[in-house]
């Protein structure tokens, strides 16, 4: 079935799927956003607006997924740049994006060249009795509000910025393997955060591929898979008592392993489900039951 709202920019090249070792991270300035000084003021002017209807939103740097590409040694290379939420509400997520997406192309060769493009993460996070962990998303998110989606979040630049201050950082002022080992850390961190799992009971997450969110202009996100060796009632048990990140859920919901690889044909609960969630799904589904 062909869903607009998601396509795969990168697919594992085997069910074992990319532990942290088989990842390479390269950072440079030539990987950030181009810049459309035409189109900057209405980056500020749509912030703007956000804050005024949603003043619990604050900015932060991201990663920016300038490439990914498998290289000849089955080593993944990453590009990274740095971006931040505001560009991000101001490109991809703007009304005008695909006039950027037009812009970019004819300028640059890259439909993507004007746009935020920060990386996220996700994980289908599947449990010691064979359920994968979903949560639906609060009305007070940004996006998809009241959707299902799977865990997941954004790595984060101060994480690993000396001094933890990401003012003014530029890529050059960091260090490749801690970037490359952030991506992997943050997904467990939104594991934990979200569903109020201890860190210990999760097992090091495999990155099956990259996907795209065509609702916002194709933002990418890292897709891991991630074993837990609680079972779903504990699961349960741990998530209503409520973690750091209790208020952008509102329910916790369990699909049996063995549907994910067929979820896509089931329109009910696919509709249902926001463009990060369909995208782990898809790789799952893609890479088969022997996963990991």
């Amino acid at each position: 079935m062909h869903d607009p709202d998601i396509s795969l920019m990168l697919v594992a090249p085997s069910a074992a799927c990319m532990p942290l070792e088989n990842v390479r991270v390269e950072l440079s300035s030539r990987y950030c956003r181009a810049v459309l000084p035409e189109h900057e003021p209405r980056v500020s002017e749509i912030w703007q607006a956000r804050m005024r209807h949603q003043p619990w939103l604050y900015n932060g740097s991201k990663f920016r997924l300038h490439s990914a590409e498998m290289e000849a040694d089955g080593t993944l290379r990453m590009r990274l740049g740095l971006t931040c939420y505001r560009d991000f509400l101001g490109t991809n997520w703007a009304a005008e994006a695909r006039r950027l997406q037009e812009h970019g192309e004819r300028d640059a060769g890259s439909s993507q060249a004007y746009l935020a493009e920060p990386l996220g993460v996700g994980a289908v996070l599947v449990t010691a009795d064979g359920q994968g962990v979903f949560l639906r998303r609060s009305h007070m998110v940004g996006e998809a509000a009241g959707q299902i989606d799977i865990p997941g979040g954004h790595p984060e630049p101060k994480a690993v910025a000396p001094g933890g201050d990401d003012e003014r950082l530029r890529p050059e002022d960091l260090q490749p393997e801690l970037v490359a080992r952030e991506l992997y850390d943050s997904i467990l961190a939104e594991i934990r955060d979200e569903v109020n799992l201890p860190l210990a009971c999760l097992s090091p997450p495999l990155l099956m591929g990259i996907a795209r969110n065509n609702t916002s202009a194709g933002r990418p996100s890292a897709e891991f898979y991630v074993r837990c060796s609680l079972d779903s009632e504990e699961v349960r048990v741990l998530y209503l008592q409520g973690g750091p990140e209790a208020q952008e859920s509102t329910n916790i919901v369990f699909i049996p392993r063995e549907r994910l690889s067929t979820l896509e044909r089931d329109s009910s609960v696919w509709g249902e489900l926001c463009p990060s969630a369909k995208g782990g799904v898809r790789l799952f589904s893609l890479l088969g039951p022997d996963l990991g």
